[in-house]
């Protein structure tokens, strides 16, 4: 009867706690909204990157240049993905292809994609790709293969920044002509996606061999997609595919697959190689029309947001540093939020196209980043198919979570060199490290805590709200110094925010 009571007791105290968190966030958003509308509108003059937008009387923000690219050339992209999809689902329904025809038509599809894309630079695409696959083939059943791949892999990773790409005239004088045939985007920066294939095709070529730790009834006892006789992506990743999936066509065709190739999202080569012998069928026409029609909804969203709120622009203009300690936080919450949304579009574009050729990918936004109260949730629902590259490749290899406090150094570390090799991507992430360990050790605290009374649920929800609200003030500071001020900014964001104006503003 006293656990029936306490349990009546937290029902009525969150009925009554309720109307004050609504209202709570209403006015929070309000707030946000309307200085952010004052800000744009004071300071849109002294403002990089604003040209004339479709709204009336309203300067549209495209200071972003992966933003702006992906929005300029979102017509061709649309004509180009309408036609290689119509190609590709024909070809299988006349022929009945399976996995090794489709990897002849994707590759001849995709061949075509980067030769437009990276012209003559193909060839350092495919040359590497090749030798991944030797080292791979040869050495896979050594025990010293593991720490081989990662040894090429990331000295091609450096390699290919440090030498820009290369050119041509590095192999001799009679070769200088093709460095005028480079292509439209420059292929080192699609490549460390390729590079995460080429890892990714090698661990699961290994595991084929000496056997998958996967525990497949287990699995299908506990997954609702599943027990439906549908296969989730985990069960197809986790699942190791027949040798004759190894072949050089599909790696080829995983490695440069074209609705995957310039973005993502990352899927693992067993999840690719399952899906192109079997087209997914967790997605109905009418599932992919729905989430088209999101989409379209979600592009509104943002157009409206970079009309309206120029949050990009005042970062990369440098005006923030006039502004307010209040200002600069809510310019970095809106930073935050515009780059939350620009990344959700051009991942569930890249996805949606992939859906209609058979191919599932794993969502990369799966949850909003104003639902994400914790670092790790966070870094679970930000590019979440590359968090599960990264736990699956790296993480769980390293020792998961016996060593959860040294491995995630590791792993933010490798994130910060895969995005480029600067100074203030390694900041961001070691930053981002020091804010995880104390989250971790204090969750790990709050699961040993238990919570006997109603109040002292209530006191214990407030708690992991102000922690949630730490958090996000964490990520905005590990955001500005990694993609805005540097590290050289770190001395004077910490002197802004703890004088007169910042002490007032966290009290």
């Amino acid at each position: 009867m006293a656990i029936r009571s306490n349990n009546k007791n937290v029902v009525s105290w969150k009925r009554r706690e309720l109307p004050f968190l609504v209202l709570y966030a209403i006015a929070f958003y309000v707030i946000i909204i309307r200085r952010s509308l004052q800000l744009s509108h004071d300071h849109y003059s002294k403002l990089y990157g604003l040209r004339p937008g479709f709204l009336a009387n309203q300067l549209n923000d495209v200071s972003d240049a992966q933003w702006r690219n992906f929005r300029g050339n979102l017509p061709i992209l649309t004509f180009v993905f309408g036609i290689f999809a119509l190609t590709a689902n024909i070809m299988r329904a006349c022929f009945g292809l399976k996995a090794r025809g489709m990897s002849y038509i994707w590759l001849f599809l995709s061949s075509a994609y980067l030769v437009y894309l990276h012209g003559a630079c193909i060839i350092f695409v495919m040359a590497i790709a090749s030798l991944n696959y030797l080292l791979v083939k040869i050495f896979a059943r050594t025990k010293y293969f593991l720490p081989l791949l990662w040894i090429f892999n990331i000295f091609f990773l450096i390699c290919n920044r440090v030498y820009d790409g290369y050119s041509f005239s590095m192999f001799g004088a009679h070769w200088q002509y093709l460095d005028n045939f480079r292509g439209t985007f420059r292929w080192q920066i699609c490549f460390n996606f390729v590079i995460l294939r080429m890892v990714s095709f090698g661990y699961d070529y290994r595991w084929s061999i000496l056997g998958s730790h996967f525990d497949h009834e287990k699995h299908v006892e506990h997954c609702y997609i599943c027990k439906s006789g549908k296969a989730c992506y985990q069960f197809l990743q986790g699942k190791s595919v027949t040798s004759d999936k190894f072949s050089l066509s599909i790696y080829l065709c995983y490695l440069v697959y074209a609705p995957l190739y310039i973005a993502g999202p990352i899927i693992s080569f067993n999840a690719f190689a399952s899906q192109l012998e079997a087209p997914q069928r967790n997605y109905s026409v009418k599932d992919m029309a729905l989430y088209g029609i999101r989409w379209l909804y979600s592009l509104f969203l943002m157009e409206l947001m970079t009309h309206l709120l120029h949050y990009n622009a005042f970062a990369i203009s440098g005006i923030w540093r006039q502004l307010s300690p209040m200002d600069v936080f809510i310019i970095g919450y809106g930073v935050l939020n515009f780059m939350w949304l620009k990344f959700f579009l051009i991942w569930r574009y890249f996805r949606l196209w992939s859906l209609i050729c058979g191919i599932e990918a794993p969502e990369n936004m799966p949850k909003c980043i104003n639902n994400c109260y914790n670092l790790e949730s966070f870094w679970k629902n930000w590019h979440a198919s590359f968090n599960k590259w990264l736990v699956r490749y790296m993480y769980i290899p390293l020792g998961g979570s016996r060593r959860k406090l040294l491995n995630v150094w590791v792993v933010f570390t490798f994130v910060a060199l895969w995005h480029d090799l600067e100074w203030k991507l390694l900041s961001w992430a070691w930053l981002t490290c020091l804010f995880f360990v104390p989250e971790l050790l204090l969750k790990s605290a709050a699961n040993a805590f238990k919570v006997e009374s109603a109040l002292g649920e209530l006191f214990f929800r407030e708690v992991s709200a102000l922690a949630g609200s730490v958090t996000i003030t964490c990520l905005m500071v590990a955001n500005l110094v990694g993609f805005v001020i540097g590290p050289s900014g770190i001395n004077w964001l910490i002197s802004r925010f703890l004088g007169r104006e910042g002490r007032f503003l966290f009290h």
